[in-house]
């Protein structure tokens, strides 16, 4: 039985060349980089190197990067620790937003009294500009649109975005945890004022993200004590995670000329594949502008949650919906906001491919996933062949 792992979107495993650059910082390197001691220089100055190659990935300025313990308190701090700087007023995101801009809105919007208008999508997945731009106000003082989503894969149009906000006075913030690494990201062409990113979803390690702060843009701690990368996150930094997510990002920029090609590849078979042979099937998201390694389906009459464990005993590992909030048996909101009835949001599948993903995966996957469909189906009162 064949091994293949088609959650990438999910997590990613820690490229050999990451690890090797990490272990010294887990070993002998283990000093505090507060300290000016010979250790804590060592590990300032490696700090200091992981800050620079993530600026130089995102065409930022160094100081313009904050290391953070992840995706999800990055987008917390972009917009609760913006919101703080400000009286009550108005953000605007969009429906299909991550968990982690979902929760900071409400928090904002129950606990500190903004107000929040969600911006609507088309069927596949695509913020519907109009909408947008009418669902700012005099009072709008920020706007979140993820740039690539972490369900369905559909790239969004950040730069247009952007701009419209800039034209209300507003600040706009992305999460690009999915896209940095897979695709382009470049924070001046994007015109962004903040940024997330995540380091276990290019293959670094789990435990540690940035958030790209454009300069003059001010923000207050969610996270307070000794007053680290320069008073935004305070608390010692994760040297060995911080290490790794520079080098990831670093070697994930250095292959995407060939990689990203190559993993879109495969996803054209794979959805080529699932359309041709399997009825009853729609692709979730657009077909053209999404992420090289996503596709994302809807398989009538069966739910996700049946189908991945199908697929893990053919030693096959794929997810439905959103990993990241997998505990919850409520059908993804990415896809109900994309038209489909809860039927087919729990009826989806995600397969996200990776670096070490193979045609002979590919093939291995589309020769037993008719089987699986067919065997679930024929447990279901609702299908009826023909």
């Amino acid at each position: 039985m064949r091994d293949v792992y088609f959650d990438h979107a999910a997590t990613t495993g820690v490229d050999p060349r990451v690890l090797e650059k990490m272990l010294p910082f887990l070993g002998d390197e283990y000093g505090n980089p507060s300290e000016m001691h010979r250790r804590g220089r060592v590990a300032r100055a490696a700090v200091d190197e992981a800050r620079a190659q993530l600026a130089a990935v995102l065409g930022a300025d160094e100081r313009e990067i904050v290391f953070t313990g992840g995706g999800s308190e990055s987008d917390t701090l972009a917009l609760v620790g913006f919101a703080q700087t400000q009286e009550p007023a108005h953000l605007v995101v969009s429906a299909v937003e991550h968990p982690a801009v979902v929760e900071a809105a409400r928090y904002l919007q129950k606990r500190v009294g903004w107000d929040v208008s969600v911006a609507p999508v088309d069927a596949g997945g695509r913020v519907d500009v109009d909408a947008y731009a009418a669902a700012f106000r005099p009072d709008t003082k920020i706007a979140a649109v993820m740039l690539a989503n972490n369900v369905v894969g559909t790239l969004q149009p950040i730069a247009e975005l952007a701009r419209i906000a800039h034209e209300h006075g507003a600040v706009f913030h992305t999460d690009a945890v999915q896209a940095v690494g897979a695709v382009p990201v470049d924070v001046r062409e994007l015109d962004v004022d903040l940024l997330a990113l995540s380091g276990h979803k290019l293959y670094g390690p789990k435990g540690v993200g940035a958030l790209y702060v454009r300069r003059g843009v001010k923000l207050r701690p969610v996270i307070h004590g000794g007053g680290q990368e320069r008073g935004l996150r305070s608390g010692t930094e994760n040297v060995p995670g911080i290490v790794g997510i520079g080098e990831a990002a670093h070697l994930a920029v250095e292959s995407m000329p060939t990689e990203a090609p190559r993993q879109a590849a495969l996803r054209d078979r794979l959805i080529d594949g699932v359309l041709a042979t399997i009825d009853e099937v729609g692709l979730l998201g657009a077909r053209a502008g999404r992420l090289p390694g996503n596709a994302c389906f809807t398989i009538r009459y069966i739910e996700g949650e049946s189908m991945v464990l199908k697929l893990d005993a053919f030693g096959i590992a794929v997810s439905s919906g959103s990993a990241c909030a997998s505990t919850s048996l409520e059908p993804s909101h990415v896809i109900i906001a994309m038209g489909y009835d809860p039927v087919a949001a729990h009826g989806s599948l995600r397969l996200t491919l990776g670096r070490e993903n193979t045609s002979e995966d590919v093939d291995y996957f589309l020769e037993v996933f008719p089987g699986v469909v067919g065997q679930l189906r024929a447990m279901s009162p609702l299908y009826t062949k023909g």
